[in-house]
């Protein structure tokens, strides 16, 4: 079982910028898809961003160009690069693999308010 652990969430004003982290506890993680997701108060969990064991990216259109999503296999490590935060970025962000397994982490509070 992959276990992932989601840092770097916090609180930023509108326009500012974060870097989430998520560290895998195998190293097998590096032949899966990973995805970045998030889910908002009293909204369903949703796909933020993926990108596959060759490195391919997707997006949720309301990130693209603000958000980037990066690995590194040596690391075990996803990050998500957040630019350009908007109020509407508030949510827990949780990394898994991408179709997600069944369990999901703590997730990371991310909070963009002026």
């Amino acid at each position: 079982q992959v276990q992932l652990v989601e840092s770097g969430g916090g609180l930023v004003q509108p326009g500012g910028s974060l870097r989430l982290s998520c560290t895998a506890s195998r190293s097998a993680v590096r032949f899966l898809g990973l995805g970045w997701y998030r889910q908002a108060p009293g909204k369903q969990r949703e796909l933020v961003a993926s990108i596959s064991a060759g490195a391919s990216t997707n997006y949720q259109d309301s990130v693209k160009g603000r958000f980037t999503i990066s690995r590194d296999n040596a690391k075990n490590t996803v990050y998500l690069q957040m630019n350009s935060l908007k109020p509407e970025d508030t949510a827990v962000y949780y990394c898994n693999t991408y179709p997600p397994l069944e369990s999901w982490g703590q997730g990371t509070q991310v909070t963009v308010s002026s």
